[in-house]
């Protein structure tokens, strides 16, 4: 139960540093190129988990970069997709992994209950939080972006099985070595330009959003069921909303905060029982 409660709170943690880098991401591939973005943030995160790298536990090195492969896709799909389609609809787009969890894991024929209704309140709650009318019709980043929500989901369901067999340190240590390695083919061939470079962006990226997050996620779904964290990953715009709102002066809006109160009454509703 203790454990159960300190990986929730690991998880809401992770989802307000994530609901900060959707605009952060957004400007930085305005300046240079999602594969380099890609690349540089996690070959700044490896660096924390270097003392790692040398006491690995044995067999940790094949589910890490299993894990790195659906960390690298849905990295590169989000970030491809945020060059043509906006940030809000990015987030609402990417949260359709919180319905393919609990799909993929009922095809494998897990048992749920009543974790598809939380499933689908979150996903109507982040519809209503991002929903902007002057937004265009569907474009190719909305179509990358749906890639993005299918690796996440599949990296959440691996996730759980993963989480519970290494320790997490060493385990985050090789899914972000082996993101960074997996990612700097694809710098290459893009082709590396070091001009213009938006530096804080890619170190507040590099350390708080992808080595903390990633250790975050990892230590946290040790406790936390894959279909109860999805469903708590929704929380992600509503953080980022109400960032927005206290930082930048945005307004909510009476649909934005239908929104906001349904994901959180899907995250109470996964909630308020812990596994047995």
């Amino acid at each position: 139960m203790r454990g159960y409660a300190l990986g929730l709170l690991a998880l809401n943690l992770l989802t307000l540093l994530w609901g900060t880098t959707f605009v952060v991401v957004k400007g930085a591939v305005g300046e240079m190129t999602p594969s380099l973005l890609v690349f540089l943030r996690f070959l700044l995160a490896s660096l924390f988990f270097l003392p790692w790298a040398f006491r690995l536990p044995k067999g940790v090195w094949g589910p890490g970069m299993e894990l790195a492969f659906w960390l690298l896709l849905g990295y590169a799909s989000q970030a491809v997709g945020l060059m043509y389609t906006s940030a809000s609809r990015s987030a609402f787009i990417t949260a359709l992994n919180v319905v393919l969890v609990p799909l993929i894991l009922g095809l494998v024929g897990r048992r749920l209950g009543g974790v598809w209704l939380a499933a689908l309140l979150a996903f109507l709650g982040v519809g209503f939080l991002s929903y902007d009318p002057r937004q265009p019709p569907l474009n190719v980043g909305d179509l990358w972006t749906l890639l993005t929500a299918l690796t996440y989901a599949l990296y959440i369901v691996r996730l759980e099985v993963h989480a519970k067999a290494f320790p997490s340190l060493p385990l985050t240590a090789v899914q972000i070595f082996g993101t960074a390695l997996l990612a700097l083919p694809w710098a290459l061939w893009e082709g590396v330009r070091w001009e213009g470079i938006p530096w804080g962006a890619v170190f507040y990226l590099g350390v708080v959003a992808t080595a903390l997050t990633t250790w975050l996620q990892t230590w946290g779904q040790r406790y936390v069921p894959a279909p109860q964290a999805a469903i708590l990953y929704t929380m992600e715009p509503v953080w980022a909303t109400l960032f927005a709102f206290a930082v930048l002066g945005e307004r909510l809006g009476f649909l934005g905060g239908l929104g906001a109160f349904l994901v959180v009454l899907a995250t109470f509703q996964a909630i308020r029982r812990s596994p047995a």
